[in-house]
């Protein structure tokens, strides 16, 4: 049975996605989300055989249809995929689309034969999840505490600058009142309030980011880039040619920060980022990615690409720590494809309402026991608040808080900026010009480390960064 906070985020991901049927899998699990009735292949002969041999597999199938094979998007875009349709995405439930995997099933064994993947489920990928969102939603801070990562005094100088490009929700229209964003570019979020006024869930997620980047490192000019904006959730035949279409526009940046992805059940990435992948290990970019926040081990793509021999000096994977900094967060996701930790639970940095206050209702409500089964005072738990989502009953009322500026909030999305900013901070103090080399330094300089679930990890911990005190047990996570 899929969690309820899935099934809502499906939901919600869903209606921000009205033209397309999506399905969550694979089969009847909740690992991931997926796009019904069609499967990605490469352009070209791949495409054409799959065609072939899936419309086979059908026509020996009584109860399949192979007339329903046909291509669903034309050939020769960049990413080098096409859509081919098998399936009518109006048929069945979300809990899994059967023709889908009788189409995987049917390519199998020309796969085996083949050594490599030949089709792939339209996975959604979205802003790093709790199945599906950030591992909590936003507390306001007060203005007066600053933020934490706090500012560390460093000039800012657009000659000098590292280059960080943020791919992500775009930036608030008050941005620029908050004195540590006043250099961010970028994008700015199409829609921020609901038609009551309220702070659309997900829309500061960008601005956030941008504002822990520029406190870790001050010497960065960092463009906010609005790919995922409307619930943080972009198809995987698009976000290919998405992240093309970012680097064309703004060149090719010394850091890219990106706090989504997707998990697929596989372990050799996504077949719709396959071009962008080869091209980005072509380049001098260095790609900082969220590790996820499912709580566990399945690789999360792109971040799972840091364990790839050939992308592990290209992509660097983020897992986050708890607010004290010794431990893994529970809604962090782990395993030997994480290649560094850094903390991402209760950061503060810039949201909204520097001009005027926002108002903001909580959509799900916290739980009475970690949903990863932690002992700790995570997130999972406090502060307390009920949402609209909730399911204590009709009668339980929604909390509302008002945003002012400042926010309190945690996921592998904000220990991957913080990451992407110590390299950067780096590259400054040491006059380094090669991203991907002042990676490797400072995880080789630095003899910090951490216990995410009995294993002793990489961490980077930045200097102006404060241990948020939590009420520990006297048994320990």
């Amino acid at each position: 049975m899929a969690p309820q906070r899935f099934r809502e985020q499906f939901d919600h991901i869903q209606r921000s996605m009205p033209d397309v049927a999506l399905a969550m899998g694979p089969d009847d699990s909740a690992e991931f989300l997926y796009e019904k009735g069609v499967v990605l292949v490469r352009d070209g002969e791949d495409a054409r055989m799959v065609e072939d041999t899936v419309r086979a597999y059908f026509t020996a199938a009584p109860d399949l249809d192979q007339d329903r094979v046909r291509r669903a998007s034309p050939e020769s875009n960049r990413t080098g995929i096409t859509r081919i349709r098998v399936g009518e995405p109006g048929e069945g439930g979300p809990r899994g689309d059967r023709t889908v995997a009788h189409a995987l099933r049917a390519v199998r064994e020309r796969e085996d034969r083949a050594g490599r993947r030949l089709v792939s489920r339209n996975h959604v990928v979205h802003i790093a999840p709790v199945n599906a969102c950030p591992g909590d939603e936003p507390v306001p801070a007060p203005r007066a505490e600053g933020t934490n990562p706090s500012p560390d005094g460093a000039v800012h100088d657009p000659e000098t600058a590292v280059g960080v490009l943020v791919i992500d929700t775009g930036l608030l229209h008050d941005c620029h009142s908050c004195s540590q964003l006043d250099h961010v570019d970028g994008d700015f979020a199409v829609e921020e309030t609901d038609e009551n006024g309220m702070l659309k869930q997900y829309v500061g997620h960008g601005t956030f980011i941008a504002g822990l980047v520029t406190s870790v490192a001050p010497n960065t000019n960092v463009t906010v880039l609005g790919t995922l904006d409307d619930v943080g959730a972009i198809l995987e035949s698009e976000f290919g040619a998405r992240l093309f279409e970012a680097v064309d526009r703004h060149g090719w940046p010394d850091l890219i920060s990106l706090s989504a992805g997707t998990s697929n059940g596989r372990t050799d990435g996504l077949l719709g980022m396959d071009a962008f992948m080869e091209e980005l290990r072509e380049q001098r970019t260095l790609l900082v990615a969220a590790a996820g926040n499912n709580g566990s081990a399945t690789p999360f793509w792109p971040a799972a690409y840091a364990d790839l021999p050939a992308y592990r000096n290209s992509v660097l994977s983020v897992g986050a720590l708890r607010s004290d900094g010794a431990f893994g967060a529970c809604f962090s996701n782990h395993g030997p494809w994480v290649k560094v930790y850094a903390p991402g639970e209760r950061l503060t940095s810039a949201l909204t309402g520097f001009d005027t206050p926002v108002p903001y209702v909580y959509q799900h409500s916290t739980y009475d026991d970690c949903r990863f089964d932690f002992s700790y005072a995570c997130t999972c738990r406090h502060p307390r608040h009920t949402g609209v989502l909730s399911d204590s009953g009709a009668a339980a009322k929604p909390d509302q808080v008002m945003f002012e500026g400042y926010a309190q909030w945690s996921g592998t999305s904000f220990a991957t900026p913080v990451v992407a900013a110590m390299v950067a901070a780096h590259m400054t103090a040491h006059k380094e010009t090669d991203p991907r080399a002042a990676s490797e330094q400072l995880l080789a300089g630095s003899a910090e480390f951490a216990e995410v679930r009995g294993a002793h990890v990489p961490a980077l911990r930045p200097p102006t960064w404060r241990p948020v005190p939590i009420a520990l047990p006297s048994a320990q996570a």
